[in-house]
């Protein structure tokens, strides 16, 4: 009798073991967008964010996106548009893609259960982190092989490796790959929107607003 007992309670344990294992409330470690580029996801506190810029050429829907070269056509476009700095499709699978505010608010430029965040979401974000002096550093990658020297405050605490993939200005200019990194959010500001930026030379995440026709990295946020 004591060992069907024993038996059973083994029976109880085991099964809650594998049960464990597949926590269906756990978050995917990988995302898939529509052209099949596969991005690592990091949670930090609450939040869910993908750990790559993105770097898709169409929007969850299937339409293509506008790929835009020209300098002087860049800063007129008054619709969703995007590019690879430099024109240079090299420096897509590291930096990902930059787009216009008028794609990334667009709702549809996020993998599905995914969305561009709002300056709310990235606020928290940088608050988990520490607040804007030291936030940078937590969220940046470590060592200088992408950021120029000397990456100051980087620990990548959370595996968000954040990235120096510079900026196209309005002007349709490409400025600062190697020691600057932007995010836009969905949150508009007087005629222009909200970003966040991190520098190579300090710890500190930087909340400013800028036309919305500037070429800036996106991270996604799980919805």
């Amino acid at each position: 009798m004591k060992f069907r007992i024993i038996c059973y309670i083994l029976l109880i344990i085991l099964s809650g073991s594998c049960r464990k294992t597949v926590d269906p409330a756990l978050p995917p470690t990988t995302v898939t967008d529509i052209d099949g580029n596969v991005y690592h996801t990091v949670t930090i506190g609450s939040q869910v964010w993908l750990g790559e810029n993105l770097r898709v050429t169409r929007f969850n829907d299937g339409t293509t996106i506008p790929g835009i070269n020209d300098s002087t056509l860049w800063g007129k476009q008054a619709s969703p548009a995007f590019c690879w700095y430099n024109n240079d499709e090299s420096n897509k699978t590291t930096y990902g893609a930059l787009y216009n505010w008028h794609a990334g608010s667009s709702g549809k430029l996020a993998p599905k259960g995914w969305h561009v965040p709002s300056d709310a979401e990235l606020t928290q974000l940088i608050t988990f982190c520490g607040g804007e002096k030291v936030a940078g550093g937590i969220l940046k990658e470590k060592g200088t092989t992408h950021w120029g020297d000397p990456n100051t405050g980087a620990v990548n605490e959370f595996g968000f490796s954040a990235l120096p993939g510079g900026y196209r200005a309005a002007s349709g200019g490409f400025v600062g790959i190697g020691y600057v990194g932007y995010m836009w959010c969905t949150t508009t500001y007087v005629t222009g929107a909200l970003y966040r930026e991190m520098s190579n030379s300090d710890g500190e995440v930087r909340t400013n607003n800028n036309n919305k026709e500037f070429g800036y990295s996106i991270r996604c946020i799980r919805d």
